[in-house]
């Protein structure tokens, strides 16, 4: 096991037309490949096509997926926007769907709003501790006035990518540890 690379899934926070989650996600994914760390792959929520949670029997063929993907992967990073000072339903719904498949792993977020989605960030960090999350403290922050063009086209400050590294070695580090609990 000490030799086996870990598997990070970048979570897509969004399902909705015109997101821009995809271009954070690949650019997260970008640094960490270059890495070499571990194994980064996109999940992307609205691959799934995940009904409302508890709104029916539960044997959807994405329900079944959601968990399988989950229970792969070792650690996450959530890609995470900032909707009326939350997260969105949909990523929401995509967490609540699944349960013992999130519990002892670790989680880094990175966030854009107005505010760099630092109140969705914090909403995200209770429902971890709910889920047995163990969520890192580095947390790379977007700026929707910054960091996009727009609104719609991603250009990040260089200044984020130290610390996209910092939470990445955290993520690492934190998923490791976790991974002797289960």
């Amino acid at each position: 096991m000490a030799n086996e690379k870990l598997t990070i899934g970048i979570i897509l926070g969004s399902t909705r037309q015109g997101r821009v989650s995809p271009q954070v996600g690949d650019w997260v994914k970008g640094i960490a490949d270059k890495r070499g760390d571990a194994n980064y792959e996109i999940v992307d929520i609205a691959e799934y096509n995940l009904p409302f949670v508890f709104t029916t029997d539960g044997s959807e063929p994405g329900i079944k997926a959601w968990s399988e993907k989950l229970t792969s992967l070792d650690g996450f990073v959530f890609i995470a926007q900032e909707y009326n000072h939350s997260i969105t339903g949909a990523l929401k719904n995509a967490l609540d769907t699944a349960r013992d498949e999130w519990n002892n792993k670790a989680a880094g977020i990175v966030s854009y709003g107005s505010t760099g989605g630092a109140r969705a960030a914090e909403h995200l960090r209770g429902i971890f501790g709910e889920l047995q999350v163990a969520d890192v403290r580095v947390h790379p922050t977007l700026s929707l006035f910054t960091d996009f063009e727009n609104g719609t086209v991603f250009k990040p400050a260089e200044l984020h990518l130290n610390n996209v590294n910092a939470m990445l070695d955290q993520v690492i580090a934190w998923s490791g540890a976790l991974k002797t609990l289960r």
